[in-house]
């Protein structure tokens, strides 16, 4: 069973604790559950799942697509576990969670032609491949090709988790192995999950619609996926899409 969230420091077992900066962050198997409401969360609640997220932790969290299980960029063994809950391996690519579109670009090259696009389609349903800077670690961009997925969220509960991090998340739409759909409850992301991740930021159901991903790193924008997004908002027409 998951700890509920309240006022006080908690360790991830919901014991109050006194707090040591010296102290090395602890990655405990229970996960801490923070009810949050959908348009003002709670900057308080926000903060301690932040907090978690910088002590090495993963979080269940609501986007403005689906859930996704997220942690810090620079962590690599919180990646690894991430790749462990979801079953899949490395030539899986992960999507970077950023506040604004000036964030993005510290994570991604961007030429005048992309950034116009961008700025039309930031914050909202689009997901961009592109080419990463070195800010990004290689092990979590395309093996070959040193791309990643960025976008920009437009949900207040994402924003906020964002703002108290003060860095972009490193996420992958929680989908659970053998499964198509995304995990919309917190109650079943906990009861499936409690154990594998450290905090579950419960902010209600989740719209369930996966964003458009749209390749801006050749030459020509290539439509990968498409989702909630219409291409047409950024002034692009596609026949076809990458299988």
């Amino acid at each position: 069973m998951a700890g509920r969230a309240d006022g006080s420091r908690h360790t991830l077992a919901g014991l109050p604790v006194q707090a040591t900066p010296s102290a090395a962050p602890t990655i405990a198997a229970m996960a801490l559950h923070f009810e949050v409401h959908p348009v003002d969360p709670q900057p308080r609640l926000l903060k301690q799942a932040a907090q978690i997220l910088q002590g090495g932790g993963i979080a269940a969290i609501p986007t403005d697509s689906s859930y996704a299980l997220v942690c810090r960029l620079d962590d690599k063994a919180a990646a690894e576990r991430l790749r462990s809950i979801r079953a899949v391996d490395a030539k899986h690519l992960f999507t970077l969670l950023c506040r604004d579109l000036s964030e993005l670009a510290s994570y991604a090259r961007v030429d005048n032609r992309q950034y116009r696009m961008l700025k039309v389609g930031t914050p909202g349903p689009f997901t961009f491949i592109l080419e990463a800077t070195k800010e990004v670690p290689r092990r979590v961009s395309h093996p070959s090709r040193r791309t990643i997925g960025l976008r920009v969220p437009e949900n207040r509960v994402t924003q906020g988790l964002l703002e108290a991090m003060g860095q972009p998340l490193l996420a992958s739409t929680l989908i659970m192995p053998g499964e198509t759909d995304p995990l919309n409850d917190a109650a079943e992301i906990i009861e499936r999950l409690d154990g594998q991740l450290q905090a579950v930021v419960d902010a209600g159901a989740c719209p369930m619609h996966p964003t458009t991903v749209i390749d801006l790193s050749g030459a020509e924008p290539v439509l990968v996926r498409r989702g909630w997004g219409d291409p047409a908002a950024l002034g692009l027409a596609f026949e076809t899409e990458v299988e």
